[in-house]
């Protein structure tokens, strides 16, 4: 069961909030539909239940907050717009990547392919999905984890009608499992057709909480539809005959003079009354018509069903979401048929891609179709779920490859153009780093991976709609920070090989020999790309976007090295040897005599001017991080 007490959001400059003390609750085994015009505060009461906003009010899963929930995703499914995820990444990569941040086998995104048909395109690029396959991709993201809960924001929105039934026959699937559903929608007839408990809400504030059957009833009415050019003359007609014959019938005229709703008679009645009168009839069906909430002072108390009876529809109000000509055309009531008809199963784009899968197509069974099997074992937590994760999003996308690959040609290049002319040290030639350059190429790179690491979190927020804010994850930032310092340090050896290849393969072999300080500049070297890594992955953190970790990167050389080299040295040096010897005594730690070079060679790097500057700035950042991103529920 879902249960939202007292949802209000902040205000923003003076404006009353979005969302105002808003309380109801979702049955487990059923599907709810949390219904309102655009603007009436529907996902911003979805954003506030997840946590995804400030405000007030709690929202209990299974009688639990969902920062007390150990496992969110097993708890919650998310669907929030369209799919969160890099375009360029591929269907069966997302969500194999999403199960490693769920904890559950990567076998799972097979599954789940199958269960929402989209089995044979596994290996599409996410942008290149349309609409319809984006929503499929969507929910089955949402089920990955086998969630008991579903929360989704308007999730058949410009979906065809086949689409539509599908999607919502999956919900009642999970529902009749036991789970528990809460969607918005904007439609009234949507919520009567395919929800059991429908939540009526406005301008943030609770209208009306029904059952599915009371609702239809003091919301929905049947009507007639006419279209006519001698619509007014009709209008008076069928109204006068009504006054006749003591019947309770109502005709209101549409926005379109040509057009009238008649409550209260059928369309034989509306075509032998024109056909008498000799009038043309361009259209005679029967629809379901939409009677609007009932508005109510902003300081009255919560409405018992806050709806109109059904002979108390205003005089002049037209409905304001009919049912498109093709769903209510026809005799017999097909328009009203319309609005209790059951999901039809799997749409036909689903057994396409089955089709081309080679596999056949499911069975539909009348409550919707197939879900995925649950899980059966729950894997145990642990340090290597989101180093997993962290992985896959790394190598989901081809701008890591280019990226390692541009900057080891680059490095090659710069590399024997630095050794042409003679004058620049071997280790500038084979790290590729020319006095012109505030930083070698191998640096920038390392950076701007970095930087992406989590530069495309907060762009294509894959973990975001389900899990809270991305930076307040403690584990994730210490996998991201472990995987970026591996990837610093394979790029910084991968380049130095190329280099003294390349140099050997243009000079030949004499030019590269291994210097006697090899492990101190070893030490420099990784530290200098380890470094770079780390600042644009924690300033991407911090403003969430890109380009400030590709900033902070440039800012090492360019600001803070020369603010180091202006401040006044003193006239006598004083000298660190001996430091090893007094910090195996400080510890009461006894080290091999070979770590004491190890020790004065950190020392050197630390001293350096680049070193100083990197260390200043990831110091600073790290506290802005600290303050700035994990000051509210750290979790996983």
């Amino acid at each position: 069961m879902l249960q939202a007490i007292g949802l209000t959001s902040t205000r923003h400059r003076g404006l009353p909030p979005a969302v105002d003390d808003l309380t109801f609750e979702a049955g487990s085994g059923s599907v709810t539909a949390l219904l309102g015009p655009p603007g009436s505060g529907k996902t911003s009461t979805l954003r506030l239940m997840l946590e995804l906003e400030p405000g007030r009010g709690v929202t209990y899963f299974r009688g639990r907050p969902l920062h007390r929930v150990a496992h969110p995703a097993r708890e919650v499914g998310v669907l929030l717009g369209d799919v969160p995820g890099h375009p360029a990444r591929t269907v069966r990569g997302q969500l194999r990547m999403l199960c490693a941040a769920a904890g559950v086998p990567a076998s799972r995104a097979d599954e789940v392919l199958d269960a929402v048909g989209l089995v044979g395109l596994g290996d599409q690029r996410i942008g290149t999905l349309s609409l319809g396959m984006d929503r499929r991709l969507a929910l089955a993201s949402a089920l990955l984890a086998d969630p008991h809960t579903l929360i989704l924001d308007e999730p058949a929105e410009g979906l065809v009608a086949r689409e539509a039934d599908w999607l919502h026959g999956m919900l009642r699937s999970h529902a009749d499992r036991g789970g528990t559903v809460l969607y918005t929608t904007r439609d009234p007839k949507e919520a009567a057709r395919s929800a059991g408990h429908v939540v009526t809400i406005d301008s943030g504030r609770l209208l009306a909480d029904q059952e599915a059957a009371d609702f239809s009833r003091t919301r929905l009415r049947p009507r007639v539809a006419v279209r006519s050019p001698h619509a007014a003359r009709l209008a008076a007609i069928v109204s006068r005959e009504a006054r006749a014959a003591r019947r309770s019938v109502e005709v209101v005229t549409e926005a379109s003079s040509s057009r009238l709703s008649v409550y209260g008679s059928s369309c034989a009645e509306i075509g032998d009354t024109a056909f008498r009168h000799g009038l043309p009839v361009h259209l005679l069906a029967d629809e379901v018509g939409d009677t609007g909430p009932a508005s109510r002072p902003r300081d009255s108390g919560v409405l018992g069903d806050g709806l109109r009876d059904n002979g108390l529809l205003r005089d002049g109000v037209s409905d304001c979401d009919p049912l498109s000509e093709g769903e209510g055309k026809g005799k017999g009531g097909d328009g009203a048929a319309a609005a209790a008809r059951p999901a039809t199963g799997i749409g036909a784009v689903a057994a396409a891609s089955r089709r081309a899968a080679g596999g056949p197509a499911p069975a539909v069974e009348s409550a919707g179709a197939q879900l995925p099997p649950r899980i059966r074992r729950r894997p145990a937590r642990g340090p290597l779920r989101p180093v997993r994760y962290e992985l896959r999003r790394l190598f989901g996308v081809r701008s890591t490859t280019l990226i390692v690959a541009i900057t080891l040609v680059a490095s090659a290049a710069v590399s024997v153009v630095l050794a042409r002319n003679g004058r620049a040290p071997l280790p500038n030639v084979l790290v590729a780093w020319p006095s012109l350059l505030p930083l070698p190429p191998a640096a920038l790179g390392a950076g701007l991976l970095g930087a992406l690491s989590f530069g495309d979190e907060f762009r294509y927020p894959a973990l975001a709609a389900g899990r809270g804010t991305v930076p307040r994850r403690l584990g994730l930032l210490l996998a991201k920070l472990a995987v970026s310092a591996g990837v610093a340090l394979s790029l910084g050896l991968l380049v130095v090989l190329v280099s003294a290849e390349s140099l050997r393969l243009v000079y030949g072999g004499d030019l590269v020999q291994v210097p006697s300080n090899v492990m101190s500049l070893a030490a420099s070297w990784s530290g200098l790309t380890v470094g770079c890594a780390w600042a644009g992955l924690l300033a991407a953190g911090i403003f969430r976007v890109t380009a400030a970790g590709v900033a902070a990167v440039l800012a090492v050389p360019v600001l803070m090295v020369p603010l180091i080299e202006a401040v006044p040295k003193a006239p006598t040096a004083r000298s660190m040897s001996g430091l090893p010897g007094r910090l195996r005594e400080l510890t009461w730690l006894q080290w091999p005599q070979e770590a004491d070079r190890w020790v004065l060679a950190l020392v050197r790097v630390v001293a350096h001017p680049v070193g100083t500057a990197l260390t200043l700035s990831l110091s600073v950042l790290v506290c802005a991080y600290l303050f700035t991103s994990l000051r509210g529920r750290v979790r996983w």
